[in-house]
């Protein structure tokens, strides 16, 4: 997930044309070794079962991991930082992938490892600027699946087409589908559906308490709209994001737009850049954050990357927003 600050270049991109269309998805298998899926609104054919994966990413790595796809993956790019809670989650798969590339990689490093299939996204690893695209694959018969949090609106370089969850099950089954591995995504969406409906029954405070996804900030913030992965998580944990009216995904906002928002808390994105001491010093030094509540009794949830970005992990992740809710108070004991 690249994004416009000091920490990273969001790419100025053209839009591909894609649909805004999105919701359940079937996967249509056919006699040639190929199966079509609909991504990002459209049909798109990839051969099934992949036998050569490129994955970048940390949650899209968590995404073919919890398939138990890992030996159909040739190469993997940007792991490093969520190597850790990766492992917790899916043991010595982990450590046995080729990991090419410590960053998002370059167009010459995917084609170097010959991959049929490069599962990424928009600001999950595609980038014009960098000539890799799912244009450029398939002019070098290399399929590309495109993360659905990622996917552009129609008209616009905003993204997101459905609600986090949705697009969740969608990339489950999809992925599912292009790795062979159909029974191993119905557990994985089965087992986040359960855990979503536990979630759903415990009691509810009267007023969600408001919380702010703070991935990092200087003169800007960078957070998470109506269509990141935050929304869901923090819903499902029972609490309001204080961005759910921005209708993209990970976008930057102002200082005063954050204070005007007055969470109750805030969620931090931990990855590198800005370590947590680094977000709490600069929440505690801003005139607009000083003073909050959330401030100054440092309500302050930091979770991997891996955990706020769409994956399969985004169920701990709800299940952690929820139980510090409980811990600070802002919803009743379950």
């Amino acid at each position: 997930m690249i994004k416009p600050t000091t920490y990273g270049v969001l790419a100025a991109a053209a839009m591909l044309g894609l649909s805004g269309c999105g919701g359940a998805t079937t996967a249509a298998p056919a006699s040639d070794g190929t199966v079509t899926v609909t991504n990002c609104g459209k049909k798109v054919e990839f051969p099934s079962p992949a036998r050569k994966l490129f994955v970048n990413d940390s949650n899209l790595i968590s995404m073919v991991l919890a398939l138990g796809a890992e030996k159909q993956v040739a190469a993997v790019s940007s792991i490093g930082r969520d190597e850790k809670v990766l492992t917790e989650h899916y043991g010595d798969a982990v450590a046995g992938l080729n990991q090419v590339s410590d960053d998002y990689p370059g167009l010459e490093t995917v084609i170097a490892a010959k991959p049929d299939v490069m599962v990424a996204g928009w600001n999950y690893g595609y980038d014009e600027t960098k000539q890799l695209t799912p244009d450029s694959l398939a002019q070098r018969d290399i399929a590309a699946y495109i993360l659905t949090e990622s996917c552009r609106q129609e008209g616009s370089n905003a993204r997101g087409i459905v609600d986090p969850w949705t697009a969740l099950r969608d990339d489950m089954t999809n992925l599912g589908a292009i790795t062979g591995h159909t029974d191993h995504a119905k557990h994985v969406v089965a087992d986040f559906d359960k855990r979503l409906a536990a979630l759903d029954a415990a009691p509810k405070a009267s007023t969600p308490p408001v919380l702010f996804v703070f991935d990092s900030g200087e003169k800007a913030v960078f957070t998470s709209g109506a269509f990141g992965a935050p929304q869901a998580i923090i819903e499902a944990g029972g609490g309001h994001n204080a961005m759910a009216d921005l209708k993209d995904t990970w976008t930057e906002v102002s200082w005063e737009r954050l204070a005007a928002s007055k969470p109750d808390a805030f969620v931090f994105v931990d990855y590198p850049g800005q370590t947590f001491e680094q977000k709490v010093a600069v929440l505690k030094a801003n005139p607009a954050t000083r003073d909050l509540a959330a401030v100054k009794e440092g309500r302050f949830l930091n979770l991997p990357y891996a955990m706020w970005t769409s994956g399969p992990l985004n169920i701990d992740a709800a299940e952690d927003v929820r139980a510090a809710l409980e811990k600070w108070g802002l919803a009743p004991k379950s």
